[in-house]
């Protein structure tokens, strides 16, 4: 990108024109006036598109939360039944009476 172009330069000369003093003067430039500047040295300044930082800022912040957390104890009472065989035994005794009538008596 050229900022001081050939026709700007030619355009600058055209309208230079000799002070009473015998100094060059500018008709577009203020420091043209001064005699220790060189010619096409000084000019007025160029605007530019606006250029942006975006800079992120991340904030964190804590937030605490309270989560009630039950504990719940839930007791199982299983029986089991088992078996197991107990041998026990018994005795009977029958009697029985016969009588001979054969016999004497």
């Amino acid at each position: 990108m050229k900022y001081y172009t050939d026709e700007f330069k030619d355009m600058k000369q055209e309208k230079m024109f000799e002070s009473q003093d015998g100094s060059a003067m500018g008709m577009g430039c203020p420091c043209d006036a001064r005699p220790d500047t060189m010619m096409g040295a000084c000019c007025s300044p160029i605007y530019e598109c606006p250029q942006e930082r975006v800079c992120h800022r991340y904030i964190c912040y804590e937030v605490p939360h309270i989560m009630p957390c039950n504990t719940r104890i839930i007791n199982h009472h299983v029986y089991r039944h088992t078996y197991r065989p107990e041998f026990t035994s018994c005795e009977e005794n029958v009697v029985s009476n016969v009588y001979d009538r054969n016999c004497c008596m």
